[in-house]
């Protein structure tokens, strides 16, 4: 508790610190400006140095997080020294501090700081995007394949603090466009204290949303028709939601009561503004899963582009106390804290997320939106002040749209990828297309989706998505800022369900595609095949699982330590870094492809945690969709002999936790001069037809084992 009381203190002091020393990056700021002969301490607002030619202003440095600390995909902010000379132009950035876990799962640390060295000689004034383009006003620089959310969090992270220190040292006008410097509430309004007048004036606002409302949204979605209202009920209430800024005192005494207005307004710090919520209704906008230190995942602000979104820190339960208010089932208080740089004068919108459970694992959401404009009595504006223009699109639609071709190209393929799900019944009946086919897309893999698209999913995934859960940070428009992972991902997810682990881990994953492919060039030169003896490969079986938990328990108390253990995956450096890399981790990627040229996929069936994630979710399947017979395995071996991964057990079960999928055994099974059963009953049908016409039927012997005919 103590802790928690001095934590405010212990930031502000070393906010101070950090503030007036650039001792620890003195040479770095020295090789910005190299004819500088001294520099001035972090001071002002916002904290900057002054870098001095004699008696001549060459410059300024300053470090982002002071000014700007916005949370990259690590949840904590990405520090840059930054050099800005006095005409707004970028002289150096560097990278000083970060913890980001994509660079321990596959990007280097090098690549990060290449990207900021993209800035020297941009002005920051001008509309800088991540990404290609051509769209007019804007200067685009390259992105960080895999790192897409970092690079873009640091590019909104360098602009928003250069623009502060341009703007508060006069280096000119920023930006093209005005904008208006926030509201002032005035506190002297007359108070109101009927319903009616508040609802009336727009002081408080109404979203009323009905069930007939919420099944229409998830039509034409994969949750229509789950928990749908029958047609008498279409009409009930869903959720009457009213929302309001509660500063001004004519508002907030009105609803709060002058007792408990004042002990909200006493805890608004300088730039706070408050809000609050009354609801009735089914639906809860807190949420019924809500835990401490949790965000509230069912509604934000939206704020120009900005979203903002509560946790239980920024939240009050206080009575409803205006004449005339109805009763209302659910209530709270929220406060807008100064970061997110709200304008209580600019229009605003409520936005409400819906989600309906699709499958056990899988979920699809809605959102409904209510706008809110306090009127103007309530406030008065200062003169504008000339910045940049709001973004018109999120940055996750930016990304998407700049990738289409690369989206397009992975949609087509895991379309084809179902499609050969759905109708391999009809494939397995031809080996040599299914062989083609299967080869085909397994090079795709590899090539296209590792070392193109860089969409080699890992644990680490698993870890930031449990670890964004659980602290309540999840947020849909970070994940979709990388595209390929979050189709991919989405596919897996479906998958799971229908078929398992198999159709990822035997057709998508590209590093497993590489020991197929290495395995299957070995085969064809005749190389030996070694498996293990079943007692030990039905124990190494378990290995794979026993990493997964230890690195799950150590992404619980250190995500960040968790990713450097999670270099028991080679994909980092077989597929992200295509072997360029340290030798010691090169033979450990490469020593595990040799391994498989001896022993088909040997990481995959013992070592890998993703495998073993993906396999204690897929336990779940709907389906079973390889084909058995009750010969199987009694006496017939031939599909347990022949699995390359060892999933057919010998008394014929498949072990669906351990399947690929690579649809071997279902060729046996269609194939009437390998597959016992088949055999005995092609020889029956050809022993009837010989009694039917004595003497014209011919005499066949066929081997089973080798399908050949004398």
């Amino acid at each position: 508790m103590l802790n928690l009381l001095l934590l405010p203190v212990l930031i502000a002091f070393a906010g101070a610190v950090n503030a007036g020393d650039l001792t620890p990056h003195m040479d770095l700021a020295h090789s910005f400006f190299p004819e500088a002969d001294r520099f001035g301490t972090l001071e002002g607002e916002p904290p900057a140095a002054t870098v001095w030619r004699g008696e001549e202003v060459v410059g300024y440095v300053f470090l982002t997080q002071d000014i700007a600390p916005i949370p990259a995909y690590s949840g904590k902010p990405v520090d840059h020294l930054v050099g800005m000379n006095p005409d707004g132009t970028i002289r150096g950035a560097r990278v000083v501090e970060h913890h980001e876990p994509i660079l321990l799962a596959g990007i280097p640390e090098a690549r990060l700081q290449e990207f900021v060295e993209q800035y020297v000689g941009k002005y920051v004034g001008d509309r800088i995007r991540v990404g290609s383009g051509t769209k007019p006003g804007y200067v685009y620089v390259d992105g960080v394949s895999g790192a897409t959310v970092t690079v873009i969090v640091q590019n909104e992270t360098i602009l928003r603090a250069a623009r502060a220190v341009a703007i508060a040292h006069g280096l000119g006008e920023i930006g093209a466009e005005p904008k208006a410097l926030p509201a002032r509430i005035l506190m002297d309004a007359a108070q109101t204290s009927d319903w009616t007048t508040l609802t009336g004036d727009g002081s408080v606002r109404r979203l009323n949303i009905t069930r007939g409302d919420v099944d229409e949204a998830f039509r034409g979605t994969p949750a229509e028709g789950i928990a749908e209202a029958p047609a008498e009920a279409k009409a009930e209430t869903f959720i009457d939601l009213y929302y309001a800024i509660i500063d001004p005192p004519a508002i907030g005494r009105a609803l709060l009561g002058d007792h408990q207005y004042e002990r909200v307004v006493s805890d608004l710090k300088e730039g706070e503004h408050a809000i609050a919520v009354f609801a009735n209704g089914i639906y809860s906008f807190r949420g019924h899963g809500f835990v401490r230190g949790a965000i509230f995942d069912r509604f934000q602000l939206t704020h120009g582009d900005r979203g903002i979104s509560f946790r239980d820190v920024d939240h009050y339960r206080p009575p409803v106390q205006a004449e005339g208010v109805p009763e209302f089932t659910e209530r709270g208080v929220f406060i807008i804290r100064d970061e997110h740089g709200f304008d209580p004068g600019s229009p605003w919108q409520i936005e409400l997320l819906v989600v309906r459970q699709t499958g056990p694992r899988t979920t699809e959401y809605t959102r409904f939106t209510g706008d809110y404009a306090l009127p103007e009595e309530y406030y008065e504006r200062p003169a504008p002040l000339v910045v940049e223009a709001e973004e018109e699109i999120p940055l996750w639609a930016t990304i998407w749209q700049e990738k289409r071709f690369q989206i397009a190209m992975l949609v087509t393929a895991l379309g084809i990828l179902t499609a050969i799900m759905l109708f391999h019944d009809w494939l397995v009946r031809y080996p040599r297309l299914l062989s083609w086919v299967r080869n085909g897309y397994l090079v795709f893999t590899l090539v296209v989706i590792g070392w193109y698209l860089l969409a080699q999913l890992s644990v680490v995934n698993v870890f930031t998505f449990t670890n964004a859960i659980l602290s309540g940070s999840f947020r849909w428009d970070t994940f979709l800022l990388d595209p390929m992972m979050f189709i991919l991902w989405t596919f897996v997810a479906v998958t799971l369900l229908l078929w398992g682990r198999g159709v990822y881990c035997g057709w998508l994953c590209p590093y497993g595609a590489l020991q197929v492919l290495v395995n299957k060039i070995a085969c064809h030169f005749k190389v030996p095949q070694f498996k293990l003896p079943e007692i030990v490969h039905g124990r190494l079986w378990a290995l794979k699982y026993v990493i997964l938990i230890v690195l799950f328990g150590i992404s619980l108390q250190s995500l960040a330590q968790a990713e450097i253990y999670a270099e028991v995956e080679p994909f980092k450096t077989a597929i992200i870094l295509h072997f360029a890399r340290d030798w010691g981790y090169v033979l450990y990627a490469g020593g595990l492809v040799l391994i498989s040229a001896f022993n088909e996929k040997f990481y995959c069936k013992y070592l890998c945690p993703l495998g073993a994630a993906l396999a204690v979710p897929a336990r779940l399947r709907l389906f079973d969709w390889l084909s058995r017979r009750k010969e199987c395995g009694r006496p017939c071996q031939i599909c347990a002999v022949e699995c390359g991964v060892q999933a057919i057990a010998p008394t014929g079960e498949i072990n669906h936790n351990e399947c690929h999928y690579c649809l071997d055994c279902q060729v046996t099974y269609h194939n009437e001069t390998k597959c016992p059963p088949l055999v005995q009953r092609h020889r029956q049908r050809e022993r009837a037809e010989a009694m039917a016409t004595p003497g014209e039927a011919p005499l066949v012997r066929r081997e089973i084992n080798t399908g050949t005919e004398t």
